[in-house]
């Protein structure tokens, strides 16, 4: 028999069950029909050159027996043959540790994650969308989002991708069943209950230096693997983290770039036509703030590493990443700000260049619109703007301040 098919065979019986190395042992036993000595050394080096994500995902499992030296000697030195096939009925769940006690649904079939969602099998397979069919639906009824195009500064375009009903509703119930459970790190104050830009921009009141970085096109920075990953590590079994991942996930069609705000060759750089021609964490979806939380924890929890050994505070809204200290952090700002920028790249993420700032206390220290210099306060051209067009609403009616 050949070795991919061995590899493939050890790959369902490892699956099957959790990864204690001597159940691991038993089931390939069973798979193989005896107990080779070479069996034990092997879960041993599966185990411990794979981390916990990458156990739950059967490629990696497979590509690692198939690739593994001793696993290649023994299929070279013995005949071997598959005995028994240990399928697969019911995955179970296989949470990483710091998982376990987070209160998420056990779904382990995509049959029981329909019937959480309350739809029919064949309708969730057309709402996760795992072929990305939405950008070639010639007909808007049939596609799952609405779109809308916003020009930005500096050239730069954001695409407004709002589910349709039956679709938004369906994210809901993930966000409020799952995601909701899932505690995201402490420095993110963005789409949290009990927090605000306020709670963002507070820890920097009357610091010496603030440093305001801003992440590029976040929300399409994320892609489909991100989000499937993340449901791995809830414990999710590969075919249902799939589904989930594509009922959080979306495709912009190219028709989009030639409507009415523009035409593709003027309206949208081609590096932002390409993060939203691939499966990505849409904006304006209910999931999206959660997962993108979620998504950026590590980010986050390196960031906050890196602030603290500068001796400075870190908080992140959205995309807003600030920083804030007093004279030992004001030497090290320049090449503090490389070092965050390399961690960003190396998370996935871009800089948006442009908007970067190091605020000094003399000048005004602003983050998400909110003055930070001695206190907390909005600023001063952002209120009078407000109360003009408070005024004309009064005055003119509220349809003449449309812009």
């Amino acid at each position: 028999m050949s070795d991919i098919t061995v590899a493939q065979a050890l790959t369902t019986a490892f699956l099957t069950g959790e990864p204690d190395l001597d159940q691991i042992v038993e089931r390939w036993s069973v798979t193989l029909g005896r107990r080779w000595r070479w069996l034990r050394p092997l879960a041993v080096r599966l185990l411990a050159n794979l981390d916990e994500a990458d156990q739950r995902r059967e490629v990696a499992v497979a590509w690692f027996l198939f690739l593994d030296r001793g696993f290649q000697r023994a299929c070279d030195s013995h005949d071997l043959d598959v005995a028994q096939w240990i399928h697969i009925t019911r995955p179970p769940m296989r949470p990483i540790a710091a998982a376990r006690d987070w209160q998420v649904p056990s779904i382990c079939t995509p049959g029981e994650l329909a019937d959480w969602l309350e739809v029919e099998p064949n309708r969730l397979e057309w709402y996760a969308d795992l072929r990305s069919l939405e950008s070639y639906w010639p007909q808007n009824k049939l596609r799952h989002y609405h779109y809308r195009l916003l020009e930005k500064r500096f050239g730069q375009v954001r695409v407004i991708e709002s589910p349709k009903p039956r679709l938004k509703q369906i994210q809901r119930q993930i966000l409020t069943g799952i995601l909701d459970h899932i505690p995201p790190h402490p420095a993110a104050h963005g789409f949290r209950r009990g927090c605000s830009i306020s709670s963002f921009a507070r820890p920097h009141v009357g610091k010496r230096i603030v440093v305001r970085i801003d992440l590029q096109d976040f929300f399409p920075s994320i892609s489909h693997l991100r989000i499937r990953a993340l449901f791995l590590s809830l414990g999710y079994p590969q075919q249902v983290a799939k589904r989930l991942a594509g009922l959080c996930t979306n495709v912009v069609p190219l028709d989009t770039w030639l409507g009415d705000c523009g035409n593709r060759s003027t309206f949208g750089p081609c590096r932002v036509q390409r993060l939203y021609s691939t499966p990505h964490l849409p904006q304006g979806a209910p999931t999206s703030p959660a997962l993108a939380n979620l998504c950026a924890f590590r980010l986050d929890c390196r960031l906050a590493a890196l602030a603290n050994s500068a001796g400075a505070t870190y908080t992140r809204y959205a995309d807003d990443l600030a920083f804030s200290g007093e004279r030992d952090f004001e030497r090290v700002a320049h090449r503090f700000h490389l070092h965050v920028c390399a961690a960003v790249m190396e998370e996935g993420f871009r800089v948006h260049h442009h908007k970067t700032r190091r605020m000094r206390r003399g000048v005004r220290q602003h983050l998400a619109g909110l003055v930070v210099n001695e206190r907390l306060n909005v600023c001063r051209q952002d209120f009078d703007r407000l109360k003009a067009i408070l005024t004309n609403c009064i005055r003119h009616g509220p349809q003449s301040q449309n812009r």
